[in-house]
């Protein structure tokens, strides 16, 4: 069983926690993140340090608050430093290009990709093939990061497509005649 909903989460300089009675609001230098709360889990917030429990000993009530408390840690995190994934972009003529709120991708297919960035994301690309995604919830940066990533992913061969920086291509060997 794990016991990750024991540990507390320690409160940085900066950031203020609102609790109501379901929902929890944590606001710092980076944004704002809303999450509501299961009705198995209760938290309480003193000397800023943040504790959750299970209201009931059933081992569903368990497995949420741990949930809940990784939940609440990765949104304290977020509106404090934020996250960050990088995506790698390998292939000849492959690019990406940010205009406005718009990402261009050219992935090799007869017309541009635009995948349109949603609120609370920024997108940078430092080099034509390197893509940067960051933002204040841990959940939606890896979401945008995965769409672009499932516009071409990398296929084993040459290894061109779409992949995460740390992301390793197991490569395949080509066919022998």
């Amino acid at each position: 069983m794990s016991r990750i909903a024991n540990s507390p989460i320690s409160v940085p300089s900066g950031v203020k926690i609102n609790l109501d009675t379901k929902n929890v609001t944590v606001q710092g230098s980076k944004g704002s993140i809303e999450h509501r709360l299961h009705d198995l889990v209760e938290i309480t917030v003193e000397n800023d340090v943040i504790q959750v429990s299970a209201k009931a000993d059933s081992k569903n009530a368990v497995a949420l608050a741990g949930t809940s408390r990784s939940v609440l840690n990765n949104m304290v995190i977020g509106v404090s430093t934020g996250f960050e994934k990088k995506l790698e972009i390998n292939g000849v003529g492959y690019r990406a290009q940010v205009q406005g709120n718009v990402l261009n991708l050219t992935l090799g297919f007869s017309h541009p990709v635009n995948y349109m960035i949603p609120e609370g994301i920024t997108v940078q690309t430092p080099s034509p093939t390197e893509v940067v995604i960051s933002g204040a919830d841990k959940q939606r940066v890896g979401q945008v990061a995965a769409e672009i990533r499932a516009f071409r992913p990398p296929e084993p061969y040459k290894g061109k497509g779409v992949k995460y920086a740390d992301e390793v291509i197991v490569r395949k060997e080509a066919k022998k005649s």
